[in-house]
């Protein structure tokens, strides 16, 4: 018998796989979290993800939220005093009523290519065996 991903037995695999794909729900939003600046410094981050939990729970009207790794990187970051004060977030309801939230993909690019642009103008000149002088552009 085939098996689904969940490592279940199922007579009849892709029948299965269109169920559970109608049965998720994705959503993207925005969330501002600037309300945490309220709190004190030392608990702003802890905070935002109490925040971000809440607004998965009240959007999605799901108990169970678990928070992606690269969410959470993304806001501690900056360290537990300076968390970020928008963030744009994919939250995906399974077929067993658990939210997952993780970052939209969009603003993982956007940040990756700043940070190519900023890095694109440094030269470097470095010296050969022989002696002779290499300039040498990165991109």
């Amino acid at each position: 018998m085939a098996q689904d991903r969940c490592g279940r037995r199922v007579a009849f695999k892709g029948n299965l796989l269109e169920m559970s794909s109608e049965e998720t729900e994705t959503r993207i939003d925005t969330v501002n979290v600037g309300r945490a600046w309220v709190t004190p410094r030392y608990r702003r981050t802890d905070r935002v993800i109490g925040m971000i939990r809440e607004f998965a729970i009240k959007s999605m009207k799901s108990d169970e939220v678990k928070l992606d790794q690269d969410l959470n990187r993304q806001i501690w970051r900056r360290g537990k005093t300076n968390p970020p004060r928008k963030i744009r977030l994919k939250l995906v309801k399974d077929e067993d009523g658990t939210v997952v939230v993780s970052l939209y993909d969009e603003a993982i690019k956007d940040e990756q290519d700043k940070s190519r642009s900023k890095g694109k103008t440094s030269t470097t000149e470095t010296e050969t065996v022989t002696g002779q002088q290499e300039t040498v552009k990165s991109t």
